[in-house]
């Protein structure tokens, strides 16, 4: 079964809210929601860590169908997806029936979820309401991760941040 090209984040989002999973939306999807012009693939999420929230988090990527995502599988690997068993890892790279979701509880340059709330900006999104990292701690977390798309992205970020700034000068 392959999931590739079925990028759907409305499902993605709605199944999410479905279970009442606090995430903060960041990556490229966040600053798409923001107006950066690169459209991406995957949604990229930091959730709270807490206990609770975790086990509505693997409720939902059940849903899903999650499975764990590599270059040499990207149909996906069956794993158990637990809240026990997500809470091991700092990071998970998936791919599920709605596509790819990829889970940092502690993106680059940032102490997580606590962290990226503070200064997230709020959306009604397909009907439910999604937090998106700001601009500036998308930007914080590409220049601590420092890969060659991260790197051109920070130029793209600040580009637009001027514009705005310059926007409400006027």
């Amino acid at each position: 079964m392959s999931h590739r090209n079925t990028f759907d984040p409305e499902r993605i989002i709605r199944t999410l809210a479905d279970y009442g999973v606090k995430y903060v939306l960041i990556g490229a999807l966040a600053a798409r929601l923001q107006g950066f012009p690169r459209v991406t693939s995957d949604a990229d999420i930091t959730p709270k860590f807490e206990e609770a929230n975790i086990k509505s988090l693997a409720a939902a990527l059940r849903e899903l169908k999650a499975r764990v995502y590599t270059d040499h599988h990207p149909e996906g690997i069956g794993f158990d997806c637990s809240a026990k068993n997500l809470m091991q890892a700092e990071m998970w790279n998936l791919v599920t029936s709605a596509g790819r979701i990829d889970i940092a509880f502690n993106p680059a340059g940032t102490s997580g979820y606590d962290d990226l709330i503070e200064e997230a900006v709020k959306f009604d999104v397909f009907g439910t309401i999604v937090y998106a990292a700001s601009l500036g701690d998308i930007i914080r977390s590409k220049k601590a991760s420092d890969r060659p798309q991260d790197r051109q992205d920070v130029i793209l970020l600040n580009e637009m941040i001027q514009k705005m700034d310059k926007g409400k000068s006027e």
